[in-house]
């Protein structure tokens, strides 16, 4: 299915595109063999297949969430940039 330099011109400008006339071109040819390969996989009979959500085997990938111990408030006020009395120094974002 061969694409027109009109149809294009048309879906640069839904997509607010400035194409050159080279770019046109290209688009006709790419756009026009972009949509020759959807028919060519139309013609495959299908039939026997049944319609899938995903190819790959669904699976949590999340780790279970299980309580562990938790840095040391020394350890947790070791980088930062101030501290007082045991906690996180910030600049004040309200007056």
């Amino acid at each position: 299915m061969a694409l027109t330099r009109e149809q294009v011109k048309h879906v640069a400008e839904l997509a607010k595109l400035g194409l050159t006339d080279e770019e046109i071109e290209m688009y006709c040819e790419q756009l026009s063999a972009i949509l020759d390969y959807f028919v060519t996989l139309q013609r495959l009979d299908t039939d026997a297949i049944p319609p899938t959500a995903t190819v790959l085997p669904l699976r949590n990938v999340m780790r279970t969430d299980e309580p562990g111990s938790s840095l040391s408030r020394e350890d947790a006020l070791a980088n930062a940039p101030a501290a007082v009395e045991g906690y996180f120094q910030v600049k004040a974002i309200l007056e």
